[in-house]
């Protein structure tokens, strides 16, 4: 992209052979049916978790509009941030980029009892650093070459690590882009970087299929989620993750409200305060 050049999205179809239509998406009743039953397993997962002291990566790549947000929160929004911790960092500050590469990556490790979300991670060296020219192509090859060796001792040191590649095709990248584009509450996710990915279509496919090729290990398997249809994927998704860590539904014991003691009563209704106006 230039200085001044202005992207714009060609709002026709395309029509290019292995790109058809999304299939029936799922409707919203059934998505939230099963949405609860998998977030009460995530809950559940939390408790054995906790009670075991595991450590847990999950790591999340995919193109830009894949739908990485949306299934991150979708696991995360019924379970507790102590145990489930989403990690999206930042472009790297000038004194990041003169570290070891994986060194602003390690220090968000998950100590015991804890489950580690990255919403990109390490990967963007062999993704979009490597397409948009911010690494070398000596440096993303000297990645893919220690990768998997470095994966290697972190699953050694007790961790456990899960990759999801999210894979959106051609045309339903292009629907949300547009929907960002038109959308007022979804123009914050619209950069100018997604706008240069979404030009580099190939490019990243490229990149893709070589990080595959190269860090595709037993040890550290990629996991491909077709996420066309956002409901499936997230379902999909959350049901992999129960099915990739060994737990079992902790018993918790009956609650019951403890009545409230009145010893100490007294008047407490607030007065003469500053209250928030009610609009609504």
């Amino acid at each position: 992209m230039h200085d001044g050049e202005q992207v714009m999205l060609d709002a026709r179809p395309d029509t290019e052979a292995g790109d058809g239509e999304v299939g029936k998406r799922l409707k919203r009743k059934v998505y939230e049916r099963e949405l609860r039953k998998l977030q009460v397993g995530l809950c559940h997962l939390q408790d054995a978790i906790r009670r075991s002291g595991a450590r847990v990566i999950v790591v999340f790549e995919g193109r830009d509009a894949a739908g990485k947000g949306g299934t991150i929160k979708a696991i995360t929004e019924r379970v507790s941030p102590r145990v489930f911790r989403v990690v999206a960092l930042p472009t790297p500050s000038d004194r990041q980029k003169s570290q070891l590469f994986l060194q602003r990556y390690i220090e968000h490790f998950p100590a015991a009892g804890e489950i580690v979300i990255f919403d990109r991670s390490w990967y963007n060296r062999a993704g979009v650093e490597r397409v948009m020219g911010f690494c070398s192509e000596a440096e993303c090859r000297r990645f893919l070459d220690l990768c998997p060796r470095i994966e290697r001792f972190i699953i050694e040191g007790g961790i456990q690590l899960i990759k999801v590649w999210l894979e959106v095709g051609k045309q339903e990248q292009k629907r949300r882009f547009l929907a960002r584009i038109e959308d007022p509450l979804r123009q914050w996710k619209l950069s100018p970087m997604d706008l240069e990915s979404y030009g580099r279509w190939y490019d990243y496919s490229k990149a893709r299929d070589e990080m595959l090729a190269a860090t595709d290990t037993e040890r550290a398997p990629w996991y491909i989620l077709r996420s066309d249809d956002k409901r499936r994927a997230r379902l999909n998704c959350i049901a992999h993750i129960l099915g990739q860590i060994p737990h079992e539904t902790v018993a918790r014991e009956p609650v019951t409200l403890p009545k409230r003691r009145k010893e100490n009563a007294y008047d407490d209704a607030l007065r003469d305060r500053r209250f928030v106006p009610d609009l609504y």
